[in-house]
């Protein structure tokens, strides 16, 4: 039915330049904030650059200046400055001791992936291909981990590599809704992530997840939700950690909303081995993982154990787990609830 009425006509033609501010508002904050961040941990890496210089000039020296400094802005600045991220900030500055070869419009993340390649000539063209191409710190990492740069300089077929390369930066870059739930970007702004870490649908269905578990009555006992845990590299998340008391060891949760692949499975990998030498006690058993992939057609559950784990899990651990056809279904069921749950509530 058609609307005459002039006032409400009115208000639909301001909708699209008040949008069109809100968007324009929302990414000069983006860029503000990186823009701050990345020239504020330039200058930290110079300062602990110089006072090493006019100190001793000793490697013990260096850590220890670290680990004071680590300690005393943890104090006052929260999360973000320990010694491992100044390690960074001092890596940082003495790969880029000019800073008119910084461009701000790259984050700290992506700095991170940069500062870690050695050959000059490819940190130069990553960093020329990642403004070009728009990519996000996660599609730059991929394309530094299967050695796209020195792919292209060997192959004979150059427009295959730059098709998958294209394909792949596709899949991974992020919408400024993502960028805003980097860690880092949380930490500088002394900010808590975890109500930026999970979409309404990964929340409610980690919810029902780790209810369903303590209910089974197999000796699970809740650890942890959205745990931080680090590698020389990069920061991960785990979606849910529990402690079986039969089976005296961890079960790391990850949860996918797309599709199961390699990746996903050596991610896992990566997780358990950081549990196993961390977290777990000399007369624990060895931490097993789970992944769920939440696709809207399909399930898909895989547990995920280190090979010299394999037949400790087919002998002892499974009497004690749900299997993987029961959880299937658990999460099937879970994400058809939540969803409904949700479009009820944004109706």
């Amino acid at each position: 039915m058609k609307n005459d009425n002039p006032s409400l006509q009115s208000g639909h033609n301001l909708i699209n330049p008040i949008r069109e501010l809100i968007v324009a508002a929302r990414g000069q904050v983006l860029r503000a904030i990186n823009g701050s961040m990345v020239e504020t941990y330039w200058n930290i890496g110079r300062l602990i650059v110089e006072e090493e210089q006019a100190g001793e000039q000793r490697a013990a020296y260096g850590k220890q200046q670290l680990q004071h400094l680590a300690k005393e802005l943890t104090k006052e600045f929260g999360k973000g400055f320990d010694v491992r991220n100044l390690s960074n900030m001092r890596a940082f500055y003495l790969t880029f001791s000019n800073w008119n070869a910084v461009r701000t419009e790259l984050s700290w993340t992506h700095y991170r992936a940069l500062i870690r390649i050695e050959n000059i000539q490819a940190r130069k063209w990553y960093m020329q291909e990642t403004i070009a191409q728009s990519w996000s710190a996660r599609a730059l990492e991929r394309q530094i981990s299967v050695l796209y740069y020195e792919r292209l300089l060997s192959s004979q077929d150059r427009a295959s590599v730059i098709e998958e390369a294209k394909e792949k930066a596709s899949s991974l870059n992020e919408n400024k809704h993502d960028y805003l739930r980097d860690p880092y970007i949380l930490d500088f702004l002394n900010l808590d992530g975890q109500p930026f870490l999970e979409t309404d649908l990964e929340q409610g269905i980690i919810n029902n997840l780790q209810k369903f578990l303590l209910e089974l009555g197999k000796g699970f006992a809740f650890v942890a939700r959205q745990e931080r845990i680090r590698t020389e590299d990069q920061d991960f998340y785990l979606d849910l950690v529990f402690y079986n008391f039969k089976l005296k060891c961890f079960l790391l949760i990850d949860l996918k909303l797309g599709k199961l692949n390699h990746q996903d499975v050596g991610q896992m990998d990566t997780y358990i081995r950081i549990y196993d030498q961390h977290r777990k006690n000399s007369d624990d058993n060895p931490t097993i993982g789970l992944i769920l992939c939440s696709q809207k057609s399909e399930a898909v559950v895989k547990y995920s154990v280190l090979t010299d784990s394999k037949q400790m899990f087919a002998a002892k651990y499974l009497d004690h787990l749900p299997t993987e056809q029961e959880l299937k279904q658990e999460l099937e069921r879970e994400r058809a609830l939540v969803q409904e749950q949700l479009e009820s509530k944004y109706e």
